[in-house]
């Protein structure tokens, strides 16, 4: 309680209001492959190259567990010139599990893969991680789905290899308005968003992109879009 018995706004309040304050980016990461299993006496992100064997022990398909390709996303996406600048108001993943997670633009993800997989660990876990200077959650688990973190005036786009509006990703940002923009890639080796909540799905190269290249022409359409350098 505050002076004057006001209630201070919900944590969310505060957050959508962050996210609605100007132009800026939003990033989901959808459908990527963090799951968490008890291998011997640990818990361990399961990934193709360790757990193998694991996998098809339980009829799974190993090359489905690719952490990496959400691990380098993100990397990409928080290390931009555009973040630093401010412009991306908010990070998502959703799971191929259907578990939900933000991520503070501010965070330093760890670099390699193994600490990174130790993180995820104890997110799907603890469900939050809290940042060890301060009581801020850098990342938390939150209930589904993702578009009710989203500001309403937003634009949604989708990107798909096999989406028919082909474009030049530079031309397209530069003829978007300056209120938020939403961008939902996939973080999987192979498949297709799930996300019929887009207002469009675009195809930006006539070759498969991965999830970070694709990230990084954005981020750098953007950043040409608002001089950042």
């Amino acid at each position: 309680m505050v002076a004057g018995g006001l209630q201070p706004p919900p944590m969310e309040e505060e957050e959508e209001a962050l996210r609605s304050q100007g132009r800026g980016v939003i990033f989901i990461l959808d459908d990527a492959q963090l799951e968490v299993a008890q291998v011997g006496k640990n818990y361990q992100l399961l990934n193709c190259d360790d757990h193998a064997t694991y996998l098809r022990k339980h009829n799974k398909d190993p090359a489905l567990y690719r952490p990496d390709i959400c691990h380098q996303a993100l990397l990409h996406i928080l290390d931009s010139p555009l973040n630093k600048a401010g412009k991306i108001k908010a990070v998502y993943v959703r799971t191929h599990k259907n578990v939900l997670f933000s991520i503070n633009p501010k965070t330093r993800i760890p670099r390699t893969i193994k600490r990174f997989s130790g993180l995820m660990v104890q997110l799907l876990q603890k469900l939050s991680i809290r940042a060890t200077n301060g009581p801020d959650k850098l990342m938390k688990v939150i209930k589904g789905p993702v578009t009710k973190y989203l500001p309403l005036d937003c634009k949604r786009v989708g990107f798909s290899f096999a989406a028919n509006k082909r474009v030049a990703i530079h031309e397209y940002v530069a003829a978007v308005d300056d209120k938020p923009v939403v961008f939902v890639v996939g973080a999987f080796a192979h498949g297709h968003i799930d996300a019929p909540w887009v207002d469009e799905e675009l195809n930006v190269s006539e070759y498969p992109l991965s999830a970070a290249y694709c990230i990084s022409r954005i981020t750098n359409a953007f950043e040409m879009k608002w001089n950042i350098v």
